[in-house]
């Protein structure tokens, strides 16, 4: 894939970035801002180097990320990573939504390392994004990749697009969930998951 504007190796493609520093530039002085006053001559290559790093996820490969660490292994019961912290920009009005997502997983002669998953869900986080876009991308991630019995993914998150402007709800939590195989049709798979991490 495309190394983008942010990359390990390197850390930034200093063109990329001069470029869209540029246009933070104009943003600022569309707002009425002085690009060049103290506080502010070093703001659009921040704020670039910065966007750069949350949407560096455009440009991995979350099935490769999982692919590298797949192990045999007869297992069977349910494996979950609960608490994993996220945080994405909505697509909407480029804000921030945070929170954190539930994976759940049932193997079928296949496990995966356990912190591919936490990594899965920073690659489709770390792009523009909807919750509900994100929920079904790590779950069909999985999914394709493993061929587990079933997958399980439930995010709970705050958006600032809400917080801050529009309607202006503060305390508003957002709940998505996808579910695949035995988390679809078993109903005792999907409460034990739900009492696992919910609660």
């Amino acid at each position: 894939m495309s190394k983008g504007l942010y990359h390990r190796e390197e850390r930034y493609d200093a063109a990329a970035i001069d470029g869209l520093a540029g246009h933070y530039r104009a943003l600022l002085e569309g707002c009425g801002e002085a690009p060049d006053r103290p506080g502010l001559q070093r703001t659009p290559e921040r704020a670039a180097k910065a966007l750069a790093f949350l949407t560096q996820g455009m440009h991995q490969d979350a099935r490769a990320i999982l692919e590298s660490a797949v192990f045999d292994e007869p297992y069977n019961e349910m494996v979950l990573v609960k608490d994993i912290e996220l945080f994405s920009l909505c697509e909407h009005h480029l804000l921030p939504f945070f929170g954190k997502a539930h994976v759940a997983y049932i193997p079928d002669g296949r496990i995966v390392g356990l912190s591919k998953i936490p990594r899965v869900v920073d690659v489709f986080a770390r792009r523009l994004q909807v919750q509900e876009r994100l929920t079904l991308q790590i779950r069909d991630c999985i999914a394709e990749t493993l061929r587990p019995k079933g997958v399980a993914v439930v995010i709970q998150a705050q958006h600032l697009c809400m917080q801050m402007r529009g309607v202006e709800k503060q305390h508003a939590l957002t709940t998505t969930s996808a579910y695949t195989g035995v988390f679809s049709d078993d109903i005792t798979a999907r409460e034990a998951f739900t009492r696992l991490t919910l609660g």
